[in-house]
């Protein structure tokens, strides 16, 4: 409850104590559900939220309703848009964040991974768009959407895409590993929307092939995951090119101190939506742990994936190498796998995602950068073959299944090595994990450094090539 009431003063932050006592009143109760709540889950709880709340002005509190899209001031097109797609009742950022953001008003959004932030941003831009008016001029775009990885930027925009329906925008995607000549042609004739990385922003900006003077909405997706990436730095140069008069959003589903000053320098008098302050534990997901040591890993996969129930499966493995070499053997083993990772090229990562998709591939081996924006139905089960370095990584991992309401299962091994990191897990979802096999092992002393390979033999790892399975389909066994 702490935390919850933590996340209630964060979000009416700069209200008037009479509005205060009406927002405690009023809103209390959806930070309340939100926090216990599975991140994206169209809920009771979340439609019986009552209501949520903007101040669109000083002195000016306005409360909409959550339980329908046509009350967060969306015009006819963009709801006819969201019945068509089957949207009919926003989460909770979306109700939160939809009426300010249209309202013209900077927004800080704190919310998990699938909760429908997508929407929540997108919908606003693509409405005010409508309102404008003519054409961009060449390589000027009247709006820009930063996001960390090609994967989120592509989701984005087929998202954006589908919404616009028959008021199609010009949307272009500015993302490394896929043409850059490509992208450069679609903006000669200006664009609506970019979506990019920031990489390759920088690139297109710094030859004059992407102009931002024309850039209107602003929205930064994933910020810590920014953070992460070490991408800070880069996201200040690009903002600092854009007009002072923007309307500016950002969204994280943490709130480390760097992306707060980042977040102070970006926006002005934003309205602060905090969904889930906090990462709890995914109610519907079935967690378990076996204690296996780093040899008998192998193995147990291949004992687990034995069982058809498990139909459809991400592994996250800790790096790069370890990840093809688990997908060559799962391979060897007639498993219909595809691997995805940072040194696969656009192209392969594409591929395999479409494999896993569309059901030629049932596993999915992945690093982390699979963890977050990438949104397939129907995985039955995660199983973390290497626990992350960061706990708060195993919730973005196990949310990739139980989505849309479904339920789901996650797996972790854990040799002595991961003790330390398994118990950072369980202190952070405030549970214990069942125990599904073997006994916890002694941790290794401090310091122990057998199960890290030295910094040289991760230089010559970075430099190898890496394993491409035969085509999914190709195997006659189903595993």
């Amino acid at each position: 409850m702490t935390d919850m009431r933590e996340a209630f003063r964060e979000c009416v932050m700069g209200a008037s104590p009479g509005e205060q006592a009406v927002l405690s009143r009023k809103v209390f109760p959806i930070i309340v559900r939100s926090t216990i709540t599975r991140a994206g889950e169209h809920s009771g709880a979340n439609r019986a939220a009552g209501k949520a709340s903007r101040r669109v002005g000083a002195g000016d509190l306005i409360f909409v309703s959550s339980t329908s899209f046509a009350t967060l001031g969306l015009a006819e097109p963009f709801l006819a848009a969201l019945a068509r797609l089957n949207f009919h009742t926003p989460t909770p950022i979306q109700a939160a964040a939809l009426p300010p953001l249209l309202a013209g008003r900077d927004l800080l959004g704190v919310a998990e991974t699938g909760t429908g932030k997508t929407l929540a941003f997108a919908l606003p831009i693509l409405q005010h768009l409508a309102a404008q008016a003519g054409s961009p001029p060449p390589f000027a775009a009247r709006a820009l959407i930063l996001a960390p990885t090609r994967e989120l930027a592509l989701q984005i925009e087929e998202s954006i895409n589908r919404l616009s329906g028959d008021r199609r925008r010009r949307v272009v995607a500015i993302v490394g590993g896929l043409s850059r000549a490509m992208q450069v042609q679609r903006m000669r004739g200006g664009a609506d929307i970019v979506i990019g990385t920031p990489g390759r922003v920088r690139d297109l900006m710094a030859s004059r092939e992407l102009r931002l003077h024309e850039v209107r909405h602003f929205v930064l997706d994933e910020a810590d995951r920014m953070l992460d990436l070490g991408f800070i730095a880069e996201i200040r140069r690009i903002a600092a090119t854009l007009p002072e008069g923007r309307q500016s959003a950002l969204f994280s589903a943490t709130m480390p101190a760097e992306v707060g000053k980042l977040a102070e320098g970006l926006l002005r008098d934003p309205v602060r939506v905090a969904i889930t302050p906090a990462v709890v534990a995914v109610p519907r997901i079935a967690q378990q742990v076996h204690f296996v040591a780093p040899p008998g890993k192998r193995a147990l996969l291949s004992q687990l994936l034995a069982d058809p129930a498990l139909s459809r499966v991400i592994v996250f493995t800790r790096t790069k190498r370890a990840a093809d070499r688990l997908a060559e053997t799962l391979d060897l083993e007639g498993v219909r796998v595809s691997a995805i990772h940072g040194n696969k090229s656009q192209p392969q990562r594409q591929k395999a995602l479409d494999q896993f998709r569309d059901g030629r591939a049932r596993v999915l081996v992945a690093t982390d950068i699979a963890a977050r924006g990438i949104d397939v139905s129907g995985i039955s089960h995660v199983i973390n073959f290497d626990l992350p370095a960061q706990p708060e990584d195993y919730i973005h991992r196990i949310g990739r299944t139980a989505r849309a309401g479904a339920h789901g299962i996650a797996i972790s091994f854990c040799d002595a090595a991961e003790r330390g990191a398994l118990r950072a897990i369980e202190r952070l979802t405030g549970t214990g994990i069942e125990i599904a096999s073997g006994m916890p092992a002694p941790e290794p002393e401090r310091g122990h450094q057998a199960d890290r390979a030295p910094p040289r033999h991760r230089q010559r790892q970075r430099a190898r090539g890496h394993f491409t399975p035969r085509t999914a389909g190709a195997n006659s066994r189903a595993a």
